[in-house]
């Protein structure tokens, strides 16, 4: 009889099983969750520990941007933004990829989901941040000022009125240039990157450019060009950032201010630096 029973339910059981097998399925991994609740946590965070480790994060950059990243004359790709993130990764240990796009395709790769995170020189602004950049803490801090040919008798804003000048797209120094056009009657041409922005300046195409002052200072230095930058023509100071455009980056950023804390504190971002500006 304990038999017959016994295999009713067995059939019983089995019938509600086959027509619910999706929820006797969640039930079952249910269980074998409850039974080893310690070895599955233990196995998840083991798993993110490891694709952490094993991550390489993108780093957009610009091509040109002396002193804070350009190509030498060997051929390496070197700078202050670029001794910064490598002093930054060895000292949070992350393994990272630096792509240097040129300042629009650095952004748009970021915005794009390509890179992770852009150094270029990105000066802090509220209007930046607005627009969906999220900023590390600043790392060096800078101004633009105009630049003319060493033999022009220019000597400040009022002097520009109903001429060309120069600027970079998308640059601190192209903004600091709009807000002054229209109150000293010049107009703006607008260019890709600095070098031609320099030529343009040089062959007499532009009466001037306005650029980041330790970029222009040390372009004219060591690419011996015939310009000059009038200091007095300069804006206030703003602190450079690296950048993110994703919560999906936040522990690159993260990563990013601790590493900048240290390196500041142990010397080694003082002494790259003074390997660039002396």
């Amino acid at each position: 009889m304990k038999k017959l029973i016994a295999l009713g339910l067995t059939s019983v059981l089995a019938a509600y099983l086959v027509a619910c097998g999706g929820a006797a399925s969640t039930a079952s991994s249910s269980a074998a969750e409850s039974a080893a609740p310690a070895e599955s946590a233990s196995a998840t965070e083991s798993a993110a520990d490891s694709t952490a480790a094993d991550k390489t994060w993108v780093i957009a950059t610009d091509t040109v941007f002396k002193p804070f990243e350009y190509t030498d004359a060997s051929g390496s790709f070197v700078g202050i933004d670029v001794d910064i993130v490598a002093a930054i990764a060895e000292d949070q240990g992350f393994k990272y990829e630096l792509k240097s796009l040129g300042w629009d395709a650095a952004i748009a790769a970021c915005q794009s989901g390509q890179a992770d995170g852009m150094i270029a020189g990105a000066s802090i602004t509220e209007k930046r941040k607005a627009s969906g950049w999220t900023f590390s803490d600043g790392y060096y801090d800078s101004n633009q000022t105009l630049t003319v040919p060493v033999d022009s008798d220019i000597t400040g804003f009022a002097d520009l009125s109903g001429k060309m000048v120069a600027v970079k797209t998308g640059t601190q120094g192209a903004t600091y240039a709009e807000s002054l056009k229209d109150e000293y009657g010049f107009d703006l041409t607008y260019f890709e990157d600095s070098p031609t922005m320099y030529q343009a300046v040089l062959g007499g195409q532009c009466v001037g450019c306005f650029e980041d002052t330790p970029i222009m200072k040390a372009s004219i230095k060591d690419g011996d060009l015939a310009l000059k930058v009038l200091d007095d023509t300069a804006s206030d100071p703003a602190p450079y950032g690296f950048a993110i455009f994703s919560e999906d980056s936040q522990e690159l950023l993260d990563m990013f201010n601790k590493g900048l804390a240290d390196i500041k504190a142990n010397g080694k971002y003082d002494e790259i630096l003074k390997k660039y500006l002396g």
